[in-house]
Formats: C-alpha cells, sequence, structure tokens
C-alpha cells in the first residue's frame, strides 16, 4: 500500500478514526509518520492520539507555523518542541502557550475549565435510621439474653421492617 501523504513510498503505519459512525483511513509511510509525530508500532505516538487524528489529512496551519516561534522565557521551551514530546517544560509554560493550549484542551477534554465534584453530606435521615436500628438491636440481644422471647421476636419483626423501607 502507498502512503497517502506522499505517494511515494510504502506505507507501513495504518490510522483508522470512526467519528459518527464514518471510518477515515491514513496509510503513511515511515517517513511522512515521523513528520506527523508518530512512529511505528514499536514506540507510541509522540504526539496526543486524539490530536494527531483531529488534524489528520489537514494541511500546516499558520497558528501552528507561528507558534513554532514562541519559546517560553522562563525554561526555554518551544511549542514545536511541546508538540514533539506532548510535555510543558514549566508551569509558565502555560501562560506563554496559552492561546494554543486553551483549544488543545478542550477538544481532548472537553472543556478547559477544571470542575472538581461536589461533596454531599450524608443524609440526616440515613443516619438517624440506622442509630435507631442498632439501638434496636441491642435490645434484641439484651431481650434474648433475659430470655424475653416475645419481646424479642417483636423487635426482630421491627427491625426487618426497618431494614426493608428504602431511606
Amino acid at each position: 500500500m502507498i502512503c497517502d501523504n506522499c505517494g511515494a513510498a510504502e506505507a507501513v503505519i495504518h490510522l483508522t478514526q470512526i467519528v459518527d459512525n464514518e471510518m477515515k483511513t491514513l496509510h503513511l509511510c515511515q517517513a511522512c509518520g515521523a513528520d506527523k509525530g508518530v512512529q511505528g508500532s514499536s514506540a507510541p505516538p509522540s504526539l496526543p492520539l486524539t490530536d494527531f487524528l483531529a488534524q489528520m489529512g489537514k494541511p500546516p496551519s499558520a497558528s501552528t507555523a507561528v507558534a513554532t516561534r514562541n519559546r517560553c522565557s522562563f525554561c526555554g521551551l518551544s511549542f514545536k518542541q511541546f508538540r514533539e514530546s506532548g510535555r510543558l517544560g514549566c508551569s509558565h509554560c502555560w501562560t506563554t502557550f496559552d492561546s494554543h493550549l486553551s483549544g488543545l484542551v478542550r477538544r481532548i477534554h472537553g472543556s478547559n475549565q477544571h470542575v472538581g465534584k461536589v461533596y454531599l453530606s450524608p443524609d440526616p435521615s440515613v443516619t438517624e435510621r440506622e442509630k435507631k436500628l442498632e439501638a434496636m438491636r441491642r435490645r434484641l440481644q439484651r431481650a434474648v439474653e433475659l430470655e424475653d422471647f416475645e419481646r424479642a421476636a417483636e423487635l426482630r419483626d421491627e427491625i426487618r421492617t426497618l431494614e426493608t423501607e428504602r431511606p
């Protein structure tokens, strides 16, 4: 199979993406795969795969050309180096490459804003119910110890009723 990118060399990398029940396949030779940041099966992709697949078949844009000239003033990492490694050099890179990273983060995670989990306090009716059940179990045990089996049977039935009720 021939490379879809250059049309000359034998394709050794085959990528398939399915979006909305539509399958897209891209066949690349080793050189074109390396240019796009994808290695053969021996090494994982050096770019986030979702980002690469989103760019599949698109020509390089002007924004990526400008981004390659940007450098972090603190650690010296260029945006091109970030694209190759998939890792930022320091916390200052977030502000340096903010305009480029916000779109990337939004595409990968669905949002560029972190939303944490909301803590829900325990339902007070559940804890009261558990306390009541525990007290009834202690009374049941005490009734059995005193050999008051009629009272123990009543308590057992009440406990079963409480346990089957939904809180």
